[in-house]
């Protein structure tokens, strides 16, 4: 006889809020509260007073502050935006206070990727087409278009296909300040990237994105696998094009050559992403996330966790793992600058979580940071960095970025991830090439709806038939087997072509 799965969840033995399995009418009675009645209608993944909590009083899930109360709240009513709202507390950074070794793996596991001939190592073999300014952008596609066409690359069965990156940006900005020095480092990790076997790169010619400026800034020369094309100077619009797919033409050859081989999991980089969350994420996915995290890092992996306005409250439990304080400090440092951000452009951090977010049982940015950093799992923080900048050490690492999906893994995959693992509540179709992305499901309906999209449903452990440690290792035997070549949904349905986004700062000239 199956065990009945209990109407609600508490999280924390503090906790002011239980989360509801499913929708909860009003009037009904939760036993596991010891017989609580509930006033109001409680939406599925939404929160539960279990105790009165007072006007200004802190609101408490996880044992972690996510609000204040506006108005008396009593037990059993619906705790939401109606009534709580984020406000200033100290949090508590005790740099490296919470560090513990990590248990490295007694048998390293590989996955068939391929090696570069530099020793890079990449889990798909794309060449690129990138644009240097918006302007170029229409004739990277048309590039990309060409080689779409059904059998243009039956003879490169090693080739995964031709992929444009383009975007909206590359002119009209400090020719010296920060925001060119960003595009330039974001476009020069994908130019760069080992996903690429080789790169085609198109620029305008007039743009303030120099195509020059942009090989010296990054380090890299021109050669069989990274051809430079001007439009100007190739004469317009289809010779440029022309002149693209023959340099394509010549590199799929160089790029079929490759052949998957066994190597080891710890050249595998991966971008941890949410979007469309909801109140199961923080239950579910993100902390099976989390073990599969502590996994890959065990194996001597690396993990690149983002978006710092969605660490914000919560940033605290990444300074206590961080395993210098100068690491820590680094965190901290960014939030500060999101803060007077948001300020200066007369903002608020917490308009997100977005109106799905708070659909799904989101309340404010602390509740939803709270839930993002799971996908963290335990080990030590080594390194923080900005945005696109390289990614030059193992284990766990955090890349500043906004808060809005494709623009985070843009500058995860720039940094050097070379797999994403995107975890969903409210459902986001999302694909990152050159990177394969894995989606990962905090709900069963939501990933019996949009089963296409999504590769594994953390549903199991709401519904008390998996369990967090048994979806983690899900998780990271299907990260091994997506490296190896195994299709993810989002590139069986060929999304990914859109999604560069680069995180463009300073003004618009």
């Amino acid at each position: 006889m199956m065990e009945q799965v209990s109407l609600v969840i508490k999280l924390h033995e503090n906790d002011d809020v239980a989360i509801a399995r499913g929708a909860i009418a009003a009037g009904t009675s939760v036993a596991e509260l010891g017989g609580l009645v509930v006033t109001d209608e409680i939406p599925a993944a939404h929160k539960v007073a279990i105790r009165d909590v007072a006007t200004g009083a802190p609101v408490r899930r996880y044992g972690q502050i996510i609000g204040f109360a506006t108005q008396p709240i009593r037990a059993g009513q619906h705790v939401h935006v109606q009534n709580v709202s984020i406000g200033e507390f100290d949090r508590d950074y005790a740099f490296g206070e919470d560090v513990k070794a990590v248990e490295r793996a007694s048998a390293p596991l590989t996955f068939d990727g391929f090696r570069r001939a530099d020793g890079r190592v990449a889990t798909r073999n794309y060449i690129g087409v990138v644009s240097t300014v918006n302007c170029s952008a229409t004739v990277t596609k048309m590039v990309s278009q060409h080689f779409s066409a059904p059998g243009a690359l039956d003879a490169f069965p090693n080739v995964d296909g031709i992929v444009p990156i383009t975007h909206s940006f590359g002119c009209c900005i400090d020719h010296h300040g920060e925001g060119i020095q960003q595009l330039r480092r974001t476009i020069g990790g994908y130019v760069k990237h080992p996903n690429f076997a080789g790169v085609v790169i198109i620029g305008l010619g007039c743009e303030a994105n120099q195509m020059g400026a942009m090989f010296i800034a990054e380090g890299v020369e021109p050669g069989p696998l990274l051809v430079p094309l001007v439009m100007q100077e190739e004469g317009g619009t289809q010779k440029t094009v022309d002149a693209a797919i023959a340099a394509v033409n010549r590199m799929l050859p160089i790029a079929n050559q490759v052949v998957r081989e066994p190597l080891p999991v710890s050249h595998l980089n991966i971008a941890l992403q949410c979007g469309g969350s909801d109140g199961y994420s923080g239950i579910t996915a993100n902390p099976a996330l989390g073990a599969a995290v502590d996994l890959l890092v065990a194996h001597g992996g690396t993990a690149i966790l983002s978006e710092t306005p969605e660490i914000y409250g919560a940033e605290h439990l990444l300074t206590r793992r961080a395993i210098r304080p100068e690491v820590g400090e680094k965190i901290v440092e960014r939030i500060h600058w999101w803060e007077s951000y948001a300020e200066r452009e007369k903002g608020s951090i917490d308009n997100n979580p977005t109106p799905g977010n708070k659909a799904g049982g989101l309340t404010t940015i602390l509740e939803k940071s709270l839930g993002a950093v799971a996908k963290s799992g335990s080990t030590p923080l080594m390194g923080v960095y900005r945005y696109a900048e390289p990614v030059d050490t193992h284990g766990l690492v955090f890349m500043d970025a906004p808060g809005y999906d494709p623009m985070g893994a843009t500058g995860q995959i720039a940094s050097g991830a070379n797999l994403v693992v995107f975890t969903t509540g409210r459902g986001s179709c999302f694909g990152a090439k050159p990177a394969p992305s894995i989606k990962v499901a905090t709900n069963t309906k939501m990933y019996q709806r949009m089963v296409d999209d999504m590769d594994i449903n953390c549903g199991d452990i709401m519904d008390g038939t998996a369990s967090v440690e048994q979806k983690g290792e899900e998780i990271f035997r299907m990260i091994v087997e997506v490296a190896s070549g195994r299709p993810s949904k989002s590139e069986a349905l060929g999304v990914g072509n859109e999604e560069f986004v680069p995180w463009m700062i300073g003004a618009q000239m």
